[in-house]
């Protein structure tokens, strides 16, 4: 395959990506066309959020060609379908792709993952087959493969999340997982010593992925979309989602949680610890239970009866 290499300035980076996704390219990505020189220009945001300047101040807009493609041809119906200048089209080049297996180079990013002392995530690209995984002592070892879910167990809030479980669920103890994606964190629940463990996700891709995981490992989990919760309290809830999402389910998350259980949330930044437990105080007192690479983890136990 090969990449069309356009030159432009950092204004016109965002009208010639647009342009040359309609004319056929089949991913556009933007470099800055200074990189690991003097004149590099760093950009970006908060863990979060988008920086508020798009583009530098001199890009490299890179397009990749479908097989058999001709580049002019591309370049005329993007300057035909955007109306942009003909002139900024002259400067450009082609790079060959050399060919690879992109998904095992992407596996080959994510390798097995220890979280504190009791708990190992194993990818499921990383495991023999018939062969056992390498448990930590008096710990546990999750096969996973979050297909297209959120849920590798690389990322901080995950291990927030786990570390709890592994810390801090009491044994025997009924879970939700709410926003379960990959069901990394229901199946953990599960293999510590939960009772029972539900999890629920708005995307059908993620209920499947934690049912097929849960099955890889030998747990029963009952995952379903929101409307397939039943009525009911838990011991322990756990939530790793994003701040907005937290906030708004306030009401509903709070309340499965019974007299006396554990809630537990994550997807917060440091910066919004304090109006995501505005939002709980209702019902209960949230606090910071663990700072991890400017992510938190907030935890609270709501009163007894």
């Amino acid at each position: 395959m090969r990449e069309l290499l356009l030159s432009c300035p950092g204004d016109l980076a965002e009208p010639w990506s647009d342009a040359l996704l309609e004319a056929g390219a089949l991913s556009v990505s933007v470099e800055d066309a200074d990189s690991d020189t003097d004149a590099e220009q760093p950009l970006f945001g908060e863990p979060g959020t988008e920086p508020e300047t798009v583009g530098w101040n001199r890009n490299v807009v890179v397009a990749l060609l479908p097989d058999g493609a001709d580049p002019e041809q591309l370049l005329e119906a993007a300057l035909a379908s955007s109306g942009l200048d003909a002139a900024l089209a002259q400067d450009w080049t082609l790079r060959e792709v050399p060919d690879a297996d992109w998904v095992r180079l992407t596996q080959a990013q994510f390798g097995p993952i220890a979280v504190g002392d009791k708990v190992r995530i194993v990818p499921s690209w990383h495991v023999e087959p018939g062969a056992a995984l390498d448990k930590p002592a008096g710990g546990i070892a999750i096969q996973l493969d979050p297909g297209l879910a959120f849920g590798t167990g690389s990322h901080p809030t995950t291990h927030l999340c786990l570390a709890w479980l592994a810390e801090s669920m009491p044994t025997g103890a009924n879970v939700l997982d709410y926003g379960c994606g990959s069901g990394i964190l229901a199946i953990a629940a599960a293999m510590l010593g939960a009772r029972s463990v539900h999890g629920v996700d708005i995307d059908a891709q993620a209920v499947q992925s934690t049912q097929d995981n849960a099955k890889v490992n030998g747990v029963a989990i009952m995952a379903s979309l929101p409307d397939g919760l039943a009525d009911g309290q838990f011991d322990v809830v756990v939530a790793n989602i994003l701040s907005n999402p937290l906030k708004v389910l306030a009401p509903m998350l709070a309340g499965r949680v019974q007299p006396g259980g554990h809630l537990v949330l994550s997807g917060v930044l440091a910066r919004q610890a304090e109006e995501v437990a505005a939002a709980y105080a209702p019902w209960l007192e949230m606090t910071v239970w663990q700072e991890r690479e400017g992510w938190v983890c907030l935890h609270g136990q709501r009163p007894a009866a």
